[in-house]
């Protein structure tokens, strides 16, 4: 007895197989674009991580830099301070250099009011 195939189960069966065939092509592609979308998160993440490593490394250097701007105003202050100190210490030094000639008596300045003073006699 031979096998006979009617028609219609061969178009049953066409159709089974090329919905078969569609289903797989969808399950690929669906698997696909997970992977794309898999590797998206990852250079995404990627990309975030050099983000706040930058972010990370320009908030220290910007810390950095307010330290030494605050240490150099200290430095300035200081050095300034130290100049009026200096200055001070300039003009004490001129006052009491002015005293010392007012009371020496071997000043060129007293010795000529004594030479006026010993010819008018």
């Amino acid at each position: 007895m031979p096998f006979l195939i009617s028609s219609t189960t061969v178009i049953i069966i066409a159709v089974v197989v090329v919905a078969l065939v569609a289903l797989a092509a969808a399950i690929a592609s669906r698997r696909q674009r997970a992977e794309k979308l898999d590797q998206r998160r990852i250079a995404a993440a990627a990309h975030r991580d050099e983000a706040a490593a930058s972010s990370r490394s320009a908030e220290q250097a910007r810390l950095l830099a307010e330290e030494q701007a605050a240490r150099a105003e200290r430095e300035r202050l200081a050095a300034e301070e130290q100049a009026g100190r200096a200055e001070q210490e300039r003009a004490a030094a001129e006052h009491h250099e002015a005293q010392a000639r007012e009371i020496d008596p071997d000043t060129d300045t007293d010795t000529d009011t004594d030479r006026e003073a010993a010819r008018d006699a």
